[in-house]
C-alpha cells in the first residue's frame, strides 16, 4: 500500500464531500472505487490493439499477400522490377 498527495480543485472536494456524506465512507473508500469504476468504463470504451483488428479482418486464404514472409525481400524486389519495366 501506499500513500499519495492529491490536489483536488473546489469542484472536485464539493463532490468528494457530498460522496462522504451520502455514503459514509472514508475518503480513501471513495477514491479506491472511483478509480474502479473509471478503469471499467475505460476497458469498455477503450479502442482496439492492432491484433485485436487484425483478427477481425477477413484475409481469406494468404489476404492480399504476393508471397509468403520467408521469401518477402525476393517477391518485393520483383515487384519493383516489374512496375519499373516499360
Amino acid at each position: 500500500m501506499s500513500v499519495r498527495t492529491v490536489r483536488l480543485d473546489d469542484a472536485a472536494e464539493s463532490t468528494l464531500a457530498a460522496l462522504r456524506q451520502r455514503t459514509g465512507l472514508s475518503i480513501s473508500e471513495v477514491l479506491k472505487r472511483g478509480l474502479h469504476a473509471y478503469a471499467a468504463a475505460v476497458r469498455a470504451t477503450a479502442p482496439a490493439t492492432p491484433y485485436e483488428v487484425y483478427r477481425r479482418l477477413d484475409l481469406a486464404s494468404g489476404g492480399d499477400a504476393i508471397a509468403p514472409a520467408s521469401q518477402a525481400k525476393a517477391a518485393v524486389a520483383e515487384v519493383i522490377r516489374r512496375k519499373h519495366r516499360r
